[in-house]
Formats: structure tokens, C-alpha cells, sequence
């Protein structure tokens, strides 16, 4: 009776034991992918790719929620969410700049969309993909620069 009593304390704590580890396994990779930063990038075409025009590009982000612009008058930013930017010939902004809407080097995803397609003369093109916030407010960190190549 005692040995019985003895194996079934032993395989409770055992139970309880190995629960408590895989949770607290299971709780890191989410606690890494919160304290992930933010990351922005061009999925296609790829830096110093040879394009044709009409250009198809797609973005892509890490780290941060990308959504549309609220409608209306905004007048704050929502923590943790953006939107794309797309600077052609264009490099970087600097951290907290606001993207000017209506600049023809650069187009405005206010409505979250990740893909875009755009008539570009041949040559050499830089293009930017930059976040911002919801009040078009560059967000440190989060811009990449690509070269393509126009046939």
C-alpha cells in the first residue's frame, strides 16, 4: 500500500513537472516575437534584379501589425501598427519625418495593401519601402533600399 501510494505521488509530480516546462517552453517563442523589432522588406523583386516594366513589387514586414489608415481626421497613431511606403529613386527618411501625401516619388498604402505595380522608364531604379505611422510618420528602423535594373 505504502510503494502504491509512493508511485502515484511520484507519477503526479512527474505529470506536474513536465506541464510546467513545456508551458514555460511554449511561452518564450511568443515572448520573442513580441520583443522582435520591427522589420520591413521588399519579398519581390529582389535588390539588383533585372525588371521588366510594368514593375511588380510585394512587401512584407516582421514585428509590427501593418493595417489600413483609420478613416477621417486622425489624430493619433495606433502603437504597434503601420502601413507601406514606396519612395521611387528615393532613399531612406529619417526617423519621425512625415511622408508628404500627393509627392509623386512617393506612393501612400494608407489602405494596407502589400503589392503594387508601376510603370518605370529603363535604367536603374532605387526604390525605398519605408513604414509609417497613422499620421504618414516614418518609424525608426524600418526601411529598405533596393536597386532594380529596367529593361
Amino acid at each position: 500500500m505504502k510503494l502504491t501510494r509512493q508511485l502515484a505521488l511520484l507519477v503526479i509530480a512527474t505529470v506536474i513537472g513536465t506541464g510546467a516546462i513545456v508551458g514555460a517552453q511554449a511561452k518564450k517563442p511568443a515572448a520573442k516575437a513580441a520583443a522582435k523589432k520591427p522589420r520591413v522588406f521588399f519579398v519581390e523583386p529582389k535588390n539588383n534584379a533585372t525588371v521588366t516594366s510594368p514593375l511588380h513589387m510585394k512587401f512584407a514586414a516582421e514585428g509590427i501589425e501593418i493595417a489600413a489608415v483609420p478613416p477621417g481626421d486622425v489624430t493619433k497613431t495606433r502603437p504597434g501598427v503601420a502601413h507601406y511606403h514606396v519612395g521611387i529613386d528615393q532613399a531612406c527618411l529619417p526617423a519621425g519625418k512625415t511622408i508628404v501625401k500627393g509627392t509623386p516619388s512617393w506612393v501612400h498604402f494608407g489602405d494596407g495593401k502589400d503589392v503594387f505595380d508601376t510603370q518605370l522608364s529603363p535604367g536603374k531604379h532605387k526604390l525605398a519601402l519605408q513604414l509609417g505611422d497613422d499620421l504618414h510618420n516614418t518609424l525608426p528602423r524600418t526601411c529598405q533600399v533596393i536597386t532594380v535594373t529596367v529593361k
